[in-house]
């Protein structure tokens, strides 16, 4: 073991100085999936791999692979990555905070004269937060390994309708190439993904934490369109036994769903229900009952026994709750994932390069999707490093420290050397 390997922290700061600079909005960070936010993103990145002498390359999403070559090139690879778009309005460290662990922790070994056994590579992957921009989940990451859906690409992009693959292809790559399953990894060559993330909520910086490795990444049920349908009448000459109020009944689902997870999470069951929007139609005014209403709902475990129960509950609640009120539900397009649990062996080695360190951690699950979900159901041995953050995640005020940051990239670096060995 070399006592001087650490990651570089001053190539580090440099690049968060300069993403928060040139992608700062005025109110946020906005880095939209195949943009101009998430192209800048990427010269960034690419700019500083090239000074560094990394080996670059493109593969037909644009994801970008920058390889410290390894002393056995035929070797399996280790990948660390993340991705550098964000959503809108979003903060300075979702995604790009597993890039520059990367890189920190690549040109660190550079620094120190280490050469792996085998390649080390740092992907910045596409569209990580396309569910902001279009209706799908890890497109870029599954783009990667070449498993994409083809008919993903012709999801449209929620505020101009254009699909994915007219984006990509205005960025300057090949959706084509994508739909035939072209890539430059294939899962079968990747001994390791590592994937560094603020962490989402609350948990690590409450506890007083700075690193936490994640055990799993939950899999969802969500309900993106949502109505619910009554009648608009008066708001002053309407009594209450004649009113199909849509708002009502809305929230009366919202206030049982959220009893019903209360006592789930009571009885043990670990998820979260989320109404995500709730929503009268601008036609209600200020004077009229609203005659629609409108919904989406995200339920999400790492055990999707978990979700269901909440699904079976609503569908109970539906019906009960048309016919007391008069109104009529429509639930809409269902889209789901599954959970992804993070690679035991994975798991051991981040384990032990924490408590080789000295970095106090816990094991925890993720609460939100990540990239890391779609190497772990590709077959390839997963795992992710959650760092402590405040101030919550895709808004503008995410604050992690520097020094919680060092630790969680000091982590990443040391599997990556021993799992390159």
């Amino acid at each position: 073991m070399r006592p001087n390997l650490s990651p570089d922290l001053e190539l580090a700061n440099r690049l968060f100085d300069t993403l928060q600079t040139k992608t700062f909005d005025g109110i946020g960070i906005t880095r939209e999936a195949y943009g101009p936010g998430e192209r800048l993103a990427h010269e960034i990145v690419r700019a500083e791999a090239e000074t560094l002498g990394l080996e670059i390359a493109i593969d037909a999403a644009g994801n970008m692979l920058m390889t410290l070559p390894g002393a056995d090139r035929a070797a399996k690879r280790v990948v660390i990555g993340s991705h550098l778009d964000s959503v809108p309005q979003g903060g300075n460290f979702d995604g790009a905070a597993g890039v520059i662990a990367g890189m920190a922790a690549v040109a660190g070994m550079q620094r120190a004269g280490f050469v792996p056994a085998r390649d080390i590579t740092v992907l910045a992957i596409r569209a990580e937060e396309a569910g902001a921009w279009f209706p799908s989940s890890y497109p870029g990451s599954f783009s990667a390994l070449g498993r994409l859906p083809p008919a993903v690409l012709e999801v449209k992009r929620l505020d101009n309708g254009r699909t994915l693959a007219e984006h990509m292809r205005e960025q300057g790559f090949d959706p084509v190439a994508v739909a035939s399953g072209a890539s430059l990894l294939q899962p079968e060559d990747l001994a390791a993904y590592v994937e560094l993330h603020i962490e989402q909520g609350p948990v690590l910086d409450a506890l007083e934490i700075p690193v936490g490795i994640v055990t799993g990444i939950p899999g969802s049920r969500r309900l993106r369109f949502g109505r619910v349908h009554g009648e608009y009448n008066h708001s002053g000459g309407t009594p209450r036994r004649f009113r199909r109020d849509a708002g009502i009944a809305l929230a009366e689902l919202a206030v049982k769903l959220d009893d019903c997870w209360a006592r789930l999470d009571a009885s043990g069951h670990r998820l979260v229900v989320t109404f995500c929007v709730l929503a009268t139609a601008p036609e209600a005014g200020f004077t009229k009952v609203p005659g629609e209403a409108a919904f989406q709902l995200d339920v999400r475990s790492v055990d999707l026994k978990s979700v269901d129960l909440v699904f079976a509950e609503l569908e109970r609640l539906v019906p009960e709750i048309e016919a007391r009120r008069g109104v009529r539900f429509e639930l809409g397009l269902e889209t789901s994932s599954r959970p992804s649990p993070m690679d035991t062996q994975v798991r051991a080695g981040l384990l032990a390069a924490s408590t080789a360190l000295g970095v106090r951690h816990i094991e925890m699950a993720s609460g939100g999707g990540h990239d890391a979900a779609a190497f772990a159901q590709s077959g390839v041995p997963s795992g992710m490093v959650f760092v402590r953050n405040q101030n919550g995640s895709h808004n503008p005020y995410e604050a992690m420290r520097m020094e919680d940051f060092a630790m969680g990239a000091a982590v990443v670096q040391r599997f990556a050397q021993e799992f390159a060995a």
